[in-house]
């Protein structure tokens, strides 16, 4: 492996954990601000308010299991 595929495989492991961040600190914001906000919980959608209540909106398909590394493509 080449020292640059080496660099860019560092970077891209870095990805997930700073985008998990990312995420938590941009919810954690706008339930601040007094907003609500969506989330998927328990095999439905769900609004979550500022103040902890949440308010079931609809059913959702359970998640498809995937394999690392596996491959599909979207028609």
């Amino acid at each position: 492996m080449s020292e640059q595929e080496r660099q860019l495989q560092e970077l891209e492991s870095r990805f997930p954990p700073v985008s998990g961040e990312a995420f938590a600190a941009a919810r954690a914001q706008v339930l601040a601000s007094g907003q609500s906000v969506l989330q998927s919980e328990g095999g439905f959608i769900v609004r979550v308010f500022p103040d902890g209540r949440k308010q079931r909106l609809r059913p959702i398909e359970a998640p498809t299991p995937v394999t690392p590394g596996t491959t599909f493509t979207i028609r």
